[in-house]
């Protein structure tokens, strides 16, 4: 199969992965726990993202293991610890309410982000919670990034839909993607959401639900500009990482965000995850004048940033050219 064969470029590889996560079978499920014991950092991480934008129920206990190991990468537990609070089952639980006291920043920071989703798809199960008024209307999604049209294409554009409703929260965004924090109100001003972002002193989640609304509202200038101030004063690398996410996904091509996202791709001292978004929202944004800085970084030393390029370079080209072509072949025979 594509997907384990590490013989094959990066870019390949990952198109059989989001292949299988569009297909959501099973036996999708399955083939990506067992790819889990793949070297590469930048490959599990998104591995691991997968299973839990799929709410893969299986994947529960494979994901624990994942959180609590000390000798796999900080990036991979980072998004080990998303995926169970974005799968939100009872036995994801005991998992979350221990990472959060782990010694990394990045894994610790994810952990009480989860169990606070946990606790609030919890909620909304038993009735306690009251969703934010819908932004878009569920059958007008908006694709995004690159990554979710390659998904979106493996079924004739539409998504996978078996994930259950129950541990979804994200029914109020106008993105395909199972976000981490539930967006705020769409009744909030926009200068208080943009006073929230950047308030160091402010909670993750009211940060990142912050950021999660200004999203929804659209690419307007303002929006992008607060976006990028995010990665030049947070000391957070989690929030920034997620920053790049959302530029990539609302595929912002103001100068402002490109320079701010250039100038993490080219900071060696900044942390892998957040580079590594950085290159991929540049892949997705698809400037071409920035195709010879993804160029130079696929050579770099940190092999989770020179992966990423090389999988940003592949983005950009089906961008470019409006073709997302995933391996539909290769993920339809693992459903079957």
């Amino acid at each position: 199969m594509e997907l384990m064969d590490q013989s094959l470029g990066m870019p390949r590889r990952f198109r059989a992965l989001f292949g299988l996560r569009s297909v959501g079978s099973d036996a999708s499920v399955s083939a990506l726990l067992d790819s889990l014991v793949d070297p590469s950092a930048l490959f599990k991480h998104e591995v691991a993202f997968a299973l839990g934008q799929m709410q893969a129920q299986a994947a529960v206990a494979t994901l624990k293991t994942i959180l609590v190991d000390e000798k796999e990468h900080g990036m991979v537990r980072h998004e080990a610890a998303e995926a169970l609070g974005a799968i939100a089952s009872d036995e994801c639980l005991d998992a979350l309410e221990t990472a959060c006291g782990d010694e990394s920043q990045v894994v610790r920071e994810t952990a009480v982000l989860a169990l606070q989703r946990f606790r609030y798809a919890a909620a909304m199960r038993n009735g306690g919670v009251k969703s934010p008024k819908k932004a878009k209307e569920e059958n007008q999604k908006t694709l995004g990034s690159a990554k979710e049209k390659l998904c979106s294409s493996v079924l004739g554009g539409t998504t996978n839909t078996t994930p259950a409703a129950t541990t979804d929260t994200s029914h109020d965004s106008p993105y395909i993607s199972v976000d981490p924090v539930p967006a705020a109100s769409v009744h909030i001003p926009l200068d208080q959401l943009k006073l929230c972002l950047l308030d160091e002193a402010k909670p993750l989640w009211d940060r990142y639900a912050a950021m999660f609304a200004l999203r929804n509202r659209g690419g307007a200038p303002e929006v992008a500009k607060v976006l990028a101030e995010v990665l030049v004063t947070s000391k957070s690398a989690l929030l920034k990482h997620e920053v790049c996410y959302v530029l990539g996904q609302i595929q912002e091509r103001g100068e402002g965000a490109r320079a701010a996202l250039t100038t993490v791709l080219e900071n060696c001292n900044e942390h892998p995850m957040v580079r590594h978004e950085a290159a991929e929202a540049i892949g997705s944004i698809a400037a071409v004048h920035t195709k010879s800085l993804l160029e130079k970084y696929r050579s770099d030393t940190c092999q989770i940033v020179a992966e990423s390029c090389e999988v940003a370079l592949d983005m950009m080209e089906m961008e470019i050219n409006d073709e997302f072509v995933p391996l539909v072949v290769e993920a339809q025979t693992a459903s079957a």
